[in-house]
């Protein structure tokens, strides 16, 4: 597969505590560069990182973000927030703790509520694979093809594990056909990045991918 086959695939991203404007602005930079799906960045820098872009690379968020147990209410308004400040794509946690209660018809809510808010912007369910159990994962592929979903995102990378082999597949056999997958957490090559797509994943969140290719 062609690096280029890779890059078209990647939210090249950063999410840490501590990052600067600077910091963010060289991933909108590389971005821009390598040609990625999008740049994947903190709420606070939307409207900055929009504005610097032009349209030059799409601008996605978290909310929820990481440990997802926020309100819906608190959830639509970040979202709403981020699509006013520019975002294209928003990647949002679920409540894993509504998971283990397994309040199915709670989370499909949830997810509709903010697929409202994201006014036509691609909307990404992040499901913390690391955290559940292959019937949860499976359930939830249910629920996040019934809410309609763009994508279904396996991990935050702020977990206690990221995206799996075995869990792009399993994903892949429940999800509906329109949903599509994207992997993240611990994709640190090439050939991650590459393992990953031929298993289903049509995204893959990364925060190394540009690293290593600049170190090739």
């Amino acid at each position: 597969m062609y690096i280029s086959e890779v890059l078209k695939r990647t939210d090249h991203t950063l999410l840490k505590k501590e990052s600067t404007w600077n910091q963010i602005k060289g991933i909108v930079d590389d971005g821009i560069a390598f040609k990625t799906a999008s740049v994947c960045i903190p709420p606070s820098f939307v409207k900055r990182a929009a504005d610097y872009a032009k349209g030059r690379v799409a601008i996605c968020t978290v909310i929820g973000f990481p440990n997802g147990y926020s309100t819906t209410e608190v959830k639509v308004f970040e979202a709403a927030d981020a699509v006013s400040n520019g975002a294209d794509e928003i990647d949002m946690v679920i409540d894993v703790g509504m998971v283990k209660e397994r309040r199915w018809g709670d989370i499909e809510a949830q997810i509709r509520e903010v697929k409202k808010a994201c006014s036509g912007r691609i909307l990404k369910v992040i499901i913390e694979t690391c955290l559940l159990t292959d019937e949860e994962k499976i359930k939830m592929c249910e629920v996040v093809s019934s809410a309609k979903a763009d994508f279904i995102k396996t991990s935050t990378g702020f977990s206690t594990g990221g995206a799996t082999s075995e869990d792009v597949a399993l994903i892949k056999a429940h999800v509906a056909p329109e949903v599509k997958i994207k992997a993240a957490g611990g994709v640190a090559s090439i050939g991650d990045a590459e393992n990953f797509i031929k298993l289903g994943a049509e995204r893959i969140g990364t925060s190394s991918i540009i690293k290593y290719i600049k170190n090739m």
